[in-house]
């Protein structure tokens, strides 16, 4: 085996080990609180999503006017394609697709999602939404991300309610980021 073929498969390898550990967090490192409340797939993995706040992150630097579209694929599986426009919000398109598995059939709030094949992997709670399905707040187990969605650009005060909610679940919102629309 050449020192070229060796270097890739260490570096797969190692993305490979990467990637399960973000699936499968340890009981000690889940710090997030239990989801609020079941979630109507049909309701709410269809149509569009908004981003309005979320944790900064090296994948979505420079990224405005984020978006998540959902499709239901079966009962427990729902299709992901996660998008922002680079710079400003008529910017070029920067999108990732995924396939996501819904981890709690019945209340349907946890859901993994596998990008790029399944190199990239992670874990999605809805740990709080509106009864009519105008919004959601959502992070990792770990807690180490947060976002926060809506159907419609919120007005202002709407905007800060839902940053006061995500602080009423424990979060420390003064590291969000409010990406333009």
């Amino acid at each position: 085996m050449s020192m070229r073929t060796l270097a890739a498969v260490l570096v797969l390898s190692g993305a490979l080990g990467l990637s399960a550990c973000v699936t499968a967090p340890s009981p000690d490192e889940v710090r997030a609180p239990a989801p609020a409340r079941p979630v109507d797939p049909e309701r709410f993995y269809a149509g569009r999503w908004l981003e309005i706040a979320r944790l900064p992150m090296r994948l979505t630097d420079g990224c405005v006017a984020g978006a998540t579209n959902y499709v239901v694929v079966s009962p427990t599986r729902v299709d992901v394609r996660d998008t922002c426009q680079v710079g400003t919000p008529q910017g070029r398109e920067k999108a990732i697709g995924g396939r996501g598995e819904i981890l709690d059939p019945g209340v349907n709030a946890k859901l993994r999602v596998r990008y790029v094949g399944g190199l990239i992997t992670w874990d999605y709670w809805v740990l709080d939404h509106a009864e009519d399905y105008s919004w959601f707040i959502s992070a990792d187990p770990t807690f180490d991300k947060l976002w926060i969605y809506t159907r419609e650009v919120p007005t202002a005060a709407e905007r800060q309610a839902l940053t006061a909610r995500a602080a009423a679940l424990g979060y420390d919102v003064s590291r969000l980021e409010f990406p333009a629309f």
